[in-house]
């Protein structure tokens, strides 16, 4: 019996789910799609307790379906697609990381500074998120399932040398270059990846 697909959405640290609306819009209809956001970040309403990455990582899990999830994850969400690939292997079927940092530490592979910028765009942004690091090298090759690298090569906050190193610690991950893609292109070039996600999740 196939299980259907549960597509859960993670943004980056600009934290709105409408990040992925462009692009779950030109995903099947009959796929159910969870958008979440993380409070305090970006414009996000603040919430007490949303105040780590660990709190964030629950706050994804409680979105988890008891099996078929695929989960898409832009920049920083990629740090909880991997925890949560890495905690309930058994209820992921596929990642998809766009632009992500992806739990590893990206400074060694050129990353441009970003917070500057981003405390420039949110100034109501809560604090801790332009402090919190994850390094989750380790643990990477421990995940099994297939996986989707998209990588824009006009995006300096997340080179492609990133998506090249995570191509090499997963598996079964396979690595697509956007041609001019910037660091927003999942959003601003929807309609470019969505017959690949498509297919990916379908295989």
């Amino acid at each position: 019996m196939t299980v259907p697909h549960h597509l859960l959405f993670l943004p980056g640290a600009g934290g709105a789910a409408a990040f992925w609306h462009p692009l779950g819009r030109l995903l099947p209809d009959d796929w159910d799609k969870a958008y979440l956001n993380w409070p305090g970040l970006g414009h996000e309403p603040h919430a007490p307790g949303y105040d780590s990455l660990d709190a964030l990582t629950h706050h994804a899990e409680k979105h988890l379906a008891p099996a078929g999830n695929v989960i898409l994850a832009h920049s920083m969400g990629g740090i909880f697609a991997i925890r949560l690939a890495l905690r309930w292997p058994e209820r992921i079927s596929h990642l998809v990381l766009t632009a992500s940092s992806g739990g590893v530490d990206v400074a060694r592979f050129g990353a441009a500074d970003w917070r500057p910028e981003y405390r420039a765009e949110y100034p109501r942004a809560a604090g801790w998120i332009t402090q919190a690091k994850a390094d989750h090298t380790p643990q990477i090759g421990d995940i099994r399932i297939p996986v989707l690298l998209l990588w824009g090569d006009a995006d300096r906050i997340s080179p492609v040398s990133i998506g090249r190193h995570l191509q090499n610690l997963l598996p079964q991950a396979r690595l697509q270059i956007i041609k001019g893609g910037d660091h927003g292109f999942p959003r601003d070039r929807a309609a470019d990846i969505a017959p690949s996600v498509a297919d990916f999740i379908r295989a």
